[in-house]
């Protein structure tokens, strides 16, 4: 064994418990006269891992720099952390929790600033109106497109299979609620208590068998029974 890796195993005999540092499994050179001298981890549960002594080498002199506990390739460790915004899901908040939107949310505009009127004074009132609701933010034109986006594309739209069976369109059906503002010409409420979407938003084009325009099917009328033919040809043997 040489000097470098006599001092490294020394300076893990006096620094950790006995029993826990295992045989010596190799050395990489870190250049500029420092070498790490690797030793098998034999604590419970640190399956993989290796003890790391840091020194450095002058003239055949080595010093101990640092001793560190790291993972190898077989260890077992914890997942990269994922920051929570990234983690959640639709659905998966729940009562007291909050989830802010990011600070440049392109999703959202200044009330004020938020252009999707027809240039013919419309916009003005509604900068009015939202600014007299109090809400600061509003959807932006990419946050109703995302969500346009998302609401055409899934249950509510019209490729869901439950609406390429209907009979008939959420368009033309009674029981649609008109939305206001610039997503009315493609999605409306669904106010049916019997459809799947009750309180829903559904695109236009969506459907299903609840549509105010469904008439029960009238079922055929029973055919008449033909008369009766007694059979003269077979013998009837009765026991008893």
């Amino acid at each position: 064994m040489s000097t470098v890796i006599s001092t490294a195993r020394a300076a893990l005999d006096e620094s950790v418990d006995d029993g826990t540092v295992g045989e010596h499994v190799g050395t990489t050179d870190e250049g500029f006269g420092l070498v790490t001298e690797r030793f098998a981890c034999l604590l419970p549960g640190y399956v993989g891992w290796y003890w790391a002594v840091s020194l450095s080498v002058l003239d055949g002199e080595a010093t101990v720099n640092d001793i560190v506990l790291l993972p190898g390739d077989e260890a077992i460790v914890a997942p990269e952390w994922t920051p929570y915004r990234e983690r959640i899901r639709p659905g998966d908040l729940g009562p007291g929790d909050v989830l802010p939107p990011e600070e440049d949310d392109i999703r959202l505009v200044p009330a004020w600033s938020a252009g999707d009127g027809d240039g013919t004074g419309v916009v003005d009132r509604h900068f009015a109106r939202e600014i007299g609701l109090g809400r600061e933010w509003v959807l932006s034109l990419e946050g109703r497109e995302d969500a346009a986006e998302r609401w055409y594309e899934g249950e509510s739209g019209p490729d869901a299979p439950i609406a390429k069976q209907a009979p008939g369109i959420c368009g033309t059906c009674g029981f649609l609620v008109s939305l206001a503002g610039d997503l009315s010409d493609r999605f409306g409420v669904c106010a049916n208590k019997m459809a799947n979407a009750d309180g829903r938003v559904v695109a236009l084009t969506h459907g299903c068998g609840a549509h105010s325009g469904t008439r029960p099917k009238r079922s055929n009328s029973a055919a008449s029974l033909p008369d009766p033919v007694l059979d003269t040809m077979t013998d009837e043997v009765e026991e008893f």
